[in-house]
């Protein structure tokens, strides 16, 4: 047991590139896509589908879009993140910092950072800002922290907070953040999460023989469930639209962001988007909560992209509802989350 003077903790977010620049994006594109978490192919054949193919035909285009968001202040991903340490850190009483899993910054920065404010660094305690399991965003955030913290040979414990999906504090921030939006005029709330490939859920099926395989996987009880994205998401939204009294006729589930030509997680964003107005829902609010930040996803593939597409095919109006960001439920849901944990652990 430590004593809490003794424990730091680490908020890690997803990262951006530094700049909006082509060969800034570029990089990071390349130590994002290159991850073998996020495309699970053989190195040899990542290597040349990403370097070879993917970058050099998505550099350019993507540091325009990164451009048509970017804030004064920078990365909208990175200033909300620095924005949420510093409420987080108003309400607590250790050492709070920031890491990225691409980019900026590193998570040895935010390691060293810690010792530097707290020699007797005894523990780090790491939130993933990842509210559902995937092994291309909370495993690889996860992994990666602790492959730094085994190579670096850190002295202090460090301790991993689980997927938080289902959280009390959680889903009473979302369903909040929400609530003043459900006051306009709207036919439906559309639930979009990040996209992966279906082959990541059932590759994560620790059963073998459940995810994508039981009729109902989602709601038929099994271990899968800890590492089922799917699952995850699904449940967010159940709970989400329980305690806003959503009708179940009145909300959906999508998934944005594909990538290839592999199937993915269904239905998808884009193509709802599409077809929603046809069938008379042409007042929609869009909600991601898979992000807790702001970020291109949500920015520019939803509130631009995705609000064009909607329009473009009858929609009458079109409302991204904000990421929980630095909602004040939310600061306060990561406070109590990292208290628990601490209280578990210290003494």
């Amino acid at each position: 047991m430590v004593s809490k003077s003794e424990v730091g903790i680490i908020l890690m977010n997803l990262g951006s590139p530094d700049s909006t620049a082509v060969p800034d994006v570029k990089r990071y594109l390349l130590e994002f896509l290159m991850d073998k978490r996020v495309i699970d192919y053989p190195w040899l054949f990542r290597k040349i589908l990403i370097e070879g193919i993917i970058v050099p035909r998505r550099a350019e285009k993507s540091a325009e879009a990164y451009s048509s968001i970017w804030w004064e202040d920078g990365s909208p991903l990175i200033v909300l993140t620095k924005q949420l340490q510093a409420a987080v850190q108003h309400d607590m009483d250790v050492p709070v910092e920031i890491a990225m899993r691409y980019g900026n910054p590193h998570p040895e920065v935010a390691f060293d950072n810690l010792l530097k404010k707290n020699p007797q660094l005894r523990e780090v305690i790491l939130l993933p800002l990842y509210p559902h399991y995937a092994m291309s965003s909370y495993e690889t955030a996860a992994e990666y922290a602790k492959e730094i913290y085994k190579k670096k040979k850190y002295k202090f414990k460090l301790s991993v907070i689980p997927p938080f999906y289902d959280e009390p504090a959680y889903i009473d921030a979302i369903a909040e953040s929400m609530r003043p939006f459900l006051q306009q005029r709207h036919d439906y709330v559309l639930f979009s999460y990040h996209g992966v490939p279906e082959r990541h859920i059932r590759k994560g099926d620790v059963t073998g023989h459940h995810c994508m395989k039981v009729t109902d996987c989602c709601h038929v009880k099994s271990a899968a469930h800890e590492f089922c994205y799917r699952h995850q998401v699904t449940i967010t939204a159940e709970l989400v639209a329980a305690k806003l009294g959503l009708p179940r006729e009145k909300w959906g589930i999508s998934f944005q962001s594909r990538l290839g030509r592999e199937e993915w997680l269904k239905p998808y964003t884009a193509g709802l988007l599409e077809t929603l107005p046809k069938e008379g829902k042409k007042n929609l609010l869009v909600v991601c909560p898979a992000f807790v930040s702001d970020c291109l996803e949500t920015l520019e593939e939803i509130a631009v992209e995705g609000k064009h597409s909607f329009m473009s095919n009858g929609g009458d109006s079109f409302t991204m509802i904000p990421c929980l960001n630095v909602h004040p439920m939310w600061v306060n849901a990561i406070v109590k989350y990292c208290n628990q944990i601490m209280q578990a652990e210290t003494v």
